[in-house]
C-alpha cells in the first residue's frame, strides 16, 4: 500500500505560513465559511494542505499541488464533523465531490450556504424586498426628537437591594460610569460619562480625570459604579451578590444614553421622554402583532455553558431581547420567512440568524475605533451583560453587526470569493489555483451519486450514516475536543428562532439543537465511545485505500488517551501525526494562557497498513519547519505533537507497550523534545495534567 506525503512528508512550513496570515483575519481570507458564527472554525490553509498532501507522493510534490490548478473530481472527501464547512469548500475549489454530515441543524445551515450556487441578481432582488417591507419601521423607531438615526440605545440592569425598603430606588448596576471610551485610551483619551443621578452625558478625559462634576445638575462622581466583581454596593452601603439580589430573576432595564448619527458626524445624548415614549409604542406593537411575527421560542436547558444565564434568571430565549429588539427583528424574521424557497432565501435566513449575535440584551459596547458592537459569543458562554447595547438592527454605513452591514461584510463578500476563490501562497494573496464555488445541495446519496455538480449535506449522527460502504476516499474532520464548549447549548440561542423560519426543507422543528449520540463531554470515557462510534463508521465507508485525516489539539494527557483509545475500537491505526499552525492567533483564550498553544496536530489513520508509522524525528523536524518558517512553536505545542506521536503506537496491534507504558514515555519524550528544540515553559514545574482544556 503506497503512502502519501500527509504520511511522510507533510509541508509543515508552507501549509503554515499560509495558515498564520489566514488566522488573523478568517473572515477577510475564507467568507464562504464566516456567513454565520459557528464555533472554533478552522483554517482554510490547513485543510488545503491536508487535502493536497493526501493526493501527492511526496513533500516536494505536495507544496507543488498546494501552489497549483488542482482538479481531482474522482475523490470523494467526507467530513463526518463538517461545522462551518471548511473541508467540503478546500475539497470542492480542488474538484473532489463534497460529503457533509453534522449532528447540529445551525451547523447544516453555515455549510449549506459555504456550498450553494447564488445567484447575484436574485439575491440582491430578494435583499430589496426585504428592505422595502420592513426598513422604513424599523427606521422610525430608531431616531431621536428631531428625527436623527439612532445607532445604539445604552442600558443598564437594575437590581433592588434585598436590605432597604421595597419603595427604594434599585441599584443600576454599572462597574465604571464611564460608558463609552476609545478603543485606545492612551492616544484617544476623551470619553463619556453618565451622571449617576440625571444620567446626562459629560464628557471626561481618562488621562487627566478621576471623577466628574455633572454639567446638567452638578453632582460630583467618581468613575467607580457600584459594581465591584461579583456584588453591588446599594446608596445605603449594603453590600450584596448580584445574583442574590435578583433572586432568581432577570435584571429590569433602563435606558440612559444615546448615540446619534447627525449631518454633523456621531454624537452622545442622554434618554429623554421622546426615547421613552417611542420604546412604549414598540412595546405595544409587539403585543399588538405578535401573531404576524417570527420570534424565539423555548427555554434553556441547563449545561455548561448556559448555567450562568439561568443563574442570572434568564430560563427563556425571549429574555435575551427587549420588546424593540422583539418587534424589530420579529418582522424582519417574518419577511423572509414569507419569501419563495430558493438559495437566496436561505441565504437571508442564515444572515438574518447571524444578525442575532449583535442584536440582543447579551451585547455590550466596544467603543469608538473599532466595531462598536462587542457580540454575545466573545465568551463561549452565555455571558449576561450588566450593561447591554441596543443597535439598530437594520443598521447604516456606520453600523455594527446591522443586516445591511453584515449582507455587504459577509454575504456579498461570501458571493464575490465563491465566483474567484483566493487562497495564500508564500505569505502572498493567490487568485486562479481553486475552482470556483457553487453546488446544488442535496440530503440523499441517491441524488448525490447521479448528480456530479451536487454537494451532499445532512444533519444528522455520523455514526450512523446512509453512505455505502467503501464510498469515501478521504475522511477530513476536526472532531469535537474533548472541553467544556458545547456547541449545541449555544447554538440554541439561534435555533429558538430558526425553527420558525424554515432555513431548508429538512430543518428540524424540535425545541432544542442537542441529540443523542453528540460527540461532547468532558467526561474522557464518555468522549472515547461517542467518538469510536464515529470512527468505526468512517472506517466502514472509506475505501480499503482510504485515508482518515483529522486535526486535534489537547494539552491534556486524557484527551490523547480518549483518542487513541477511540481510534482502536475503530481498528484505525495511525500512520502519522503531522504539526500544523492552529486557528487561534488572536483568540482570547489564548492569550490568556500561560503557556499558550499556537499549532494543531494532523492525526492521519489507515484501516490497516505496513511502513509508515508516526516517528520522534520525523515529529521533531517536522517542529523544526514550522519554527524556520516563521510560526511559533511553543512548550504546549511540543507537550502536544510528541504525546500524540508517542501514544500512537496503541493504536499498531504490532505494539507490545501498554497504554501506561506509552503514557509514561510520552512525558519524557515530549519533555526531550522541548530541550532539542529550546522550548521551555513560562510556568516553572508545570504539568499538562493540570492545564485546562484548549478549545
Amino acid at each position: 500500500m503506497a503512502h502519501v506525503a500527509l504520511e511522510t512528508g507533510f509541508p509543515a512550513g508552507v501549509v503554515s505560513v499560509a495558515a498564520e496570515k489566514e488566522a488573523w483575519r478568517k473572515e477577510v481570507h475564507r467568507p464562504a465559511t464566516h456567513t454565520h458564527k459557528w464555533w472554533a472554525q478552522r483554517l482554510g490553509s490547513v485543510f488545503r494542505g491536508i487535502i493536497v498532501s493526501a493526493l501527492a507522493d511526496s513533500e516536494a510534490a505536495a507544496a507543488k499541488l498546494y501552489r497549483s490548478v488542482v482538479d481531482r473530481p474522482d475523490v470523494v472527501v467526507f467530513d463526518p464533523f463538517a461545522g462551518s464547512g471548511t473541508t467540503l469548500v478546500e475539497a470542492a475549489k480542488m474538484g473532489c465531490r463534497v460529503i457533509g454530515y453534522d449532528i447540529n441543524p445551525v451547523a447544516t445551515l453555515v455549510q449549506r450556504q459555504a456550498m450553494a450556487d447564488w445567484d447575484s441578481h436574485a439575491l440582491n432582488m430578494a435583499y430589496k424586498e426585504v428592505e422595502g417591507k420592513v426598513r422604513p419601521e424599523i427606521d422610525r423607531l430608531h431616531v431621536n426628537a428631531r428625527g436623527e438615526t439612532v445607532l445604539y440605545y445604552f442600558w443598564v440592569g437594575v437590581a433592588p437591594c434585598p436590605s432597604c425598603p421595597v419603595d427604594d430606588h434599585d441599584v443600576e448596576l454599572f462597574k465604571s460610569y464611564v460608558f463609552a471610551r476609545h478603543a485606545y485610551p492612551k492616544k484617544y483619551p476623551t470619553a463619556q460619562a453618565t451622571c449617576p443621578d440625571c444620567h446626562a452625558v459629560n464628557i471626561v478625559n481618562l488621562t487627566t480625570d478621576t471623577e466628574f462634576t455633572c454639567s446638567s445638575c452638578d453632582r460630583s462622581s467618581s468613575f467607580d459604579g457600584p459594581v465591584q466583581g461579583a456584588s453591588m454596593r446599594c446608596s445605603r452601603g449594603h453590600v450584596t451578590k448580584v445574583i442574590s439580589a435578583l433572586d432568581g430573576n432577570p435584571p429590569k432595564q433602563k435606558m440612559y444614553a444615546k448615540l446619534v448619527l447627525g449631518k454633523d458626524g456621531k454624537r452622545y445624548e442622554p434618554i429623554d421622554s421622546f426615547d421613552l415614549e417611542l420604546y412604549a409604542e414598540s412595546e405595544a406593537l409587539l403585543e399588538e402583532k405578535r401573531e404576524e411575527l417570527v420570534g424565539p421560542i423555548g427555554s434553556l436547558d441547563a449545561g455548561y455553558n448556559t448555567r450562568q444565564a439561568i443563574k442570572w434568571g434568564y430560563r427563556t430565549w425571549p429574555q435575551f431581547f427587549n420588546a424593540r429588539q422583539l418587534y424589530c427583528l420579529g418582522l424582519l424574521g417574518a419577511a423572509i420567512r414569507n419569501q419563495e424557497a430558493s438559495p437566496e432565501r436561505e441565504a437571508l435566513v442564515a444572515l438574518f440568524s447571524g444578525v442575532l449575535e449583535f442584536n440582543n440584551l447579551f451585547c455590550s459596547y466596544k467603543g469608538e475605533g473599532t466595531g462598536a458592537v462587542r457580540h454575545m459569543f466573545s465568551n463561549h458562554i452565555l455571558k449576561p451583560e450588566r450593561t447591554p447595547l441596543e443597535a439598530h438592527p437594520w443598521g447604516t454605513p456606520a453600523s455594527s453587526g446591522s443586516f445591511s452591514t453584515l449582507f455587504k461584510s459577509r454575504i456579498l463578500r461570501a458571493l464575490e470569493y465563491k465566483k474567484a476563490p483566493h487562497d495564500i501562497v508564500d505569505g502572498e494573496r493567490v487568485v486562479g489555483i481553486s475552482k470556483t464555488l457553487g453546488s446544488r445541495i442535496v440530503d440523499s446519496y441517491e441524488q448525490f451519486e447521479g448528480e456530479p455538480a451536487a454537494a451532499l449535506i445532512v444533519t444528522g449522527s455520523s455514526a450512523d450514516t446512509a453512505l455505502p460502504d467503501s464510498s469515501v476516499d478521504l475522511v477530513i474532520t476536526d472532531p469535537p475536543y474533548f472541553d467544556n464548549v458545547h456547541y449545541s447549548e449555544l447554538a440554541d440561542f439561534f435555533h429558538a428562532w430558526l425553527r420558525q423560519m424554515y432555513p431548508f426543507p429538512a430543518y428540524p422543528s424540535n425545541e432544542t439543537t442537542r441529540m443523542v449520540g453528540e460527540v461532547q463531554s468532558t467526561d474522557a470515557d464518555k468522549f472515547s465511545a461517542a467518538i469510536a462510534q464515529v470512527w468505526r463508521e468512517a472506517a466502514r465507508v472509506m475505501k480499503e485505500d482510504g485515508l482518515l485525516a483529522f486535526t486535534f489539539h489537547q494539552a491534556r494527557a486524557a484527551g490523547w488517551e480518549a483518542v487513541v483509545k477511540a481510534l482502536k475500537q475503530a481498528d484505525l491505526i495511525i500512520t502519522a501525526v503531522q504539526p500544523v499552525k492552529g486557528e487561534m492567533s488572536v483568540a482570547a483564550p489564548k492569550s490568556a494562557a500561560t503557556d499558550p498553544s499556537n499549532l494543531d496536530s494532523i492525526v492521519v489513520c489507515r484501516k490497516a497498513t505496513s511502513g509508515a508509522r508516526p516517528t520522534l524525528e520525523r515529529v521533531i523536524n517536522e517542529l523544526r519547519e514550522c519554527k524556520n518558517a516563521g510560526v511559533t512553536v511553543g512548550w504546549t505545542d511540543v507537550q502536544s505533537v510528541v504525546r500524540g506521536a508517542v501514544l500512537a503506537a496503541y493504536t499498531d496491534p504490532a505494539s507490545k507497550e501498554t497504554l501506561t507504558q506509552l503514557m509514561s514515555r510520552a512525558a519524557a519524550e515530549a519533555d526531550k523534545a522541548c530541550i532539542a528544540l529550546g522550548v521551555t515553559s513560562r510556568r516553572a514545574g508545570s504539568q499538562v495534567d493540570d492545564e485546562a482544556p484548549t478549545r
